[in-house]
């Protein structure tokens, strides 16, 4: 007799969804991903929300980063897992499903901006479109936003928006 644990982990996920790969943190919070999303515990993160995801193998930490927005502190989730399991394979081919574009433009020396256009790894929904800012480089410069303008536009451009 299979063990219920193993193929039914502790988290409810939504209408049409089915766990692929989960795991449960050394805290006990059960952690999955399905086709659409990853759940920590009782939190849904589509794929295209997850900006980062590291693992760290001598300290067995999980760290799990979400798409922000300039100026606001990125929130970050860490998690000290027993198992990791498929379930790190399987993040790293979500999000990286999840990237339409990235690109990156110079605007002072190499500092510059990072257009990056992502959606749900299905292919359906919008495009959701960011900026990443190199270190030194002001958003709020007129110059810089203008650039970042430019480069957006050249992005949609380039994949027929």
């Amino acid at each position: 007799m299979r063990s219920l644990r193993r193929s039914s982990p502790a988290v409810a996920v939504g209408p049409g969804e089915r766990v692929l790969a989960w795991c449960e943190s050394v805290d006990g919070v059960v952690l999955a991903g399905t086709r659409d999303a990853l759940y920590l515990g009782s939190t849904r993160i589509p794929w295209e929300q997850v900006e980062a995801a590291d693992w760290d193998r001598d300290a067995d930490a999980f760290r799990v980063s979400l798409v922000g927005s300039w100026g606001q502190e990125k929130v970050a989730h860490s998690y000290d897992l027993k198992l990791p399991g498929r379930l790190l394979e399987l993040v790293r081919e979500r999000v990286t499903a999840s990237v339409v574009l990235q690109r990156h433009v110079s605007m002072r020396g190499r500092r510059g901006v990072r257009v990056i256009g992502r959606r749900a790894p299905r292919g359906t929904g919008a495009i959701e479109w960011f900026f990443e800012y190199d270190e030194g480089v002001d958003p709020a410069d007129p110059v810089v936003r203008v650039a970042s303008a430019s480069a957006l536009a050249a992005a949609r451009a380039d994949i027929g928006l």
